[in-house]
């Protein structure tokens, strides 16, 4: 017969259909033991969803309660037994904001949302508008559990106008309820209006703001909102041009770089990019596909011919032996030097600088320390748990884990 170890052998390898049949006193019993595993614990936690045994959920909620308890078993935990009355004011406590245990304030807070509290509004909102995907999704499902049970002007009348967070969150409770959201293409900050954009879906209406729209921004944004919606790159072109192609110009940028860094990082770009990036990226004639093979040919012909005895290219994750990125390492001797993928673009560090004569005689091009040191302004690119803009070597030489 079949039991909890059996039904969970392994990290992640949970029998979900037969743990949901499995007796709940068992479960419990097991998951308020917290010497177990805690793989287990987990699993069993969430198989108690709607038959929380009764004389089990003081048990439950102390677990919940035990800061050095596994947080992925007290927040499973706070699904199935977060809703109590008696849980309320320990969620409440100041406490809960400054726990360490990772995804736990966020827990807090979600659940807060879940039962109800309306005193949670703000702080949800804060939450929803966070660039974690997973802080978002709480912040939005607490908000969206408060619109439910209290109706949406009791809970947007916990919010204000002056922060983005708040304004944020009555965009979607706008859209939410089927309300025009075109006006927030205005909006002063970019996180709402990109958000406006996604969720701006009438043509007709977007045609009209264009055609009043009160800044150049508000404008790009709306043709980003059109374009996503007809997908129609004349018209998107056309609409361009009639404000004058405003681009973000960056000084010392010159075309050569910003070519690939444009068609590179723009599209995947992070929420508060200035649309002019994003229209422009749109617009632009991608340029021809760099032979990224080609070019380590010539690389290892050049140092080979230079007397540098390069040792074979590594792509930057197997230089790293984790990720990827833009760029390949030649190694020679004790020196090495990187080799982009997106263009002719090399750079080197200290003993490296030795290649560049070969490696320019060979069509080239090095990227200086004053090249490399070009901030690219007002795009905002992933980078090691970072949004912001890059410097020039970051983006043409980019490695992520």
């Amino acid at each position: 017969m079949p039991n909890i170890e059996t039904l969970i052998p392994s990290a992640g390898q949970a029998d979900t259909d037969a743990l949901c049949a499995y007796d709940a006193e068992e479960l419990a019993r097991y998951v308020a033991e917290p010497s177990h595993p805690w793989w287990r614990r987990r699993p069993c936690a969430q198989a108690l969803a709607g038959r929380v045994p009764q004389g089990w959920a003081d048990a439950l909620l102390d677990r919940v309660r035990d800061p050095g308890d596994v947080g992925e078993v007290r927040t499973a935990l706070l699904e199935v037994v977060g809703d109590r009355p008696e849980l309320l004011p320990w969620l409440r406590h100041e406490d809960r904001r400054n726990e360490k245990s990772y995804g736990m304030p966020e827990a807090f807070l979600r659940t807060r949302g879940l039962v109800g509290d309306l005193t949670a509004a703000e702080e949800l909102a804060t939450l929803a508008a966070d660039p974690w995907r997973r802080s978002q999704e709480a912040g939005e499902a607490g908000l969206d559990a408060l619109v439910e049970r209290h109706g949406v002007d009791e809970v947007l009348g916990r919010l204000g106008e002056d922060r983005p967070a708040d304004r944020l969150c009555r965009l979607r409770v706008r859209f939410n309820s089927g309300q025009d959201v075109t006006y927030a293409l205005a909006d002063p900050d970019r996180m709402v209006a990109h958000l406006a954009h996604t969720l701006a879906h009438d043509a007709g209406r977007l045609r009209s703001f264009l055609a009043q729209a009160p800044t150049t921004e508000a404008k790009l944004w709306a043709i980003l909102a059109l374009h996503e919606l007809t997908e129609d790159l004349g018209e998107t072109r056309t609409l361009y041009e009639a404000l004058g192609t405003p681009r973000v110009e960056v000084p010392g940028l010159d075309e050569e770089l910003r070519t690939p860094i444009l068609h590179e990082y723009v599209r995947g770009s992070q929420r508060l990019t200035d649309p002019r990036w994003r229209v422009e990226a749109l617009c632009a004639v991608p340029p021809a596909r760099y032979d990224v093979e080609g070019g380590l040919r010539r690389a290892m012909q050049a140092l080979a011919s230079a007397g540098l005895a390069p040792k074979p290219p590594l792509d930057c994750g197997a230089y790293h032996q984790q990720g990827d990125g833009t760029y390949h390492v030649i190694e020679f001797g004790d020196d090495e030097v990187w080799i982009s993928t997106l263009g002719r673009f090399v750079i080197a560090h200290e003993g490296g600088i030795t290649a560049r004569p070969a490696l320019e005689a060979a069509g080239f091009r090095w990227i200086d320390e004053e090249a490399e040191a070009i901030t690219v302004a007002d795009l905002y690119v992933y980078h090691f748990g970072s949004r912001a803009p890059l410097c020039v070597d970051t983006l043409l030489f980019y490695w992520q884990d």
